[in-house]
């Protein structure tokens, strides 16, 4: 069975963390695991060094095709660590890899699939970039807005609001919908998919 690529949540682990803005990723992957395991074989991998939880699917994309579900444990700002050493390990191509993500730059309820470009200060994005020494992978932008007043790094460790909950839940069920695509049918229609989302309640 051949691996076809990775598909990476970003976030912090712990306890502290749980449901904050930064780990908009492992929520995404969380809820994946949980549409493949019912029809899909799941296998859970060893991570080396406690630096990541991994878990292999099979048949989640095209016939005969596995992929792997990473969520690193080294924090969000050494992200990068855990990726390169599963990518390196499984020879897995850069552009094989899709990274999800908590993005200020978008509204909560909104989401985009992207490849390449910059990181706008995303420290995750950035160490993943210095490891695998390009930014030519693809990216799940997931929404979270901003706060005025707020600093950044302040905001993102929040837990989601209750009023947020409704945008939080349609948005990650979209997610999970964009991703499966993106194994099955490949970034094109994965892309105007997540790119044409709106999950806020207006």
């Amino acid at each position: 069975m051949g691996l076809c690529g990775l598909i990476a949540g970003l976030g912090n682990p712990g306890r502290e963390y749980e449901n904050t803005r930064h780990n908009f990723g492992f929520l995404v992957v969380e809820e994946l695991l949980r549409a493949c395991a019912p029809r899909h074989a799941l296998r859970t991998l060893s991570g080396k060094g406690d630096a990541f939880h991994l878990w292999r699917c099979a048949d989640v994309g095209a016939p005969g095709c596995d992929w792997l579900f990473c969520t690193p444990l080294t924090y969000m700002n050494r992200s990068g660590e855990a990726i390169q050493r599963v990518a390196a390990y499984y020879r897995i191509l850069t552009e094989n890899i899709l990274v999800l993500h908590d993005e200020m730059d978008l509204p909560l309820g909104r989401m985009k699939l992207k490849k390449g470009g910059g990181n706008a200060g995303h420290k995750g994005l950035q160490s993943i970039q210095q490891m695998l020494g390009t930014p030519d992978f693809f990216r799940l932008r997931l929404g979270i807005g901003k706060q005025a007043g707020r600093e950044g790094a302040a905001f993102v460790l929040d837990r989601f609001s209750p009023d947020e909950r409704e945008s939080l839940n349609r948005t990650i069920a979209a997610a999970v919908q964009g991703v499966e695509l993106f194994m099955r049918d490949g970034p094109e229609k994965s892309q105007r998919f997540c790119n044409g989302f709106s999950g806020t309640s207006e």
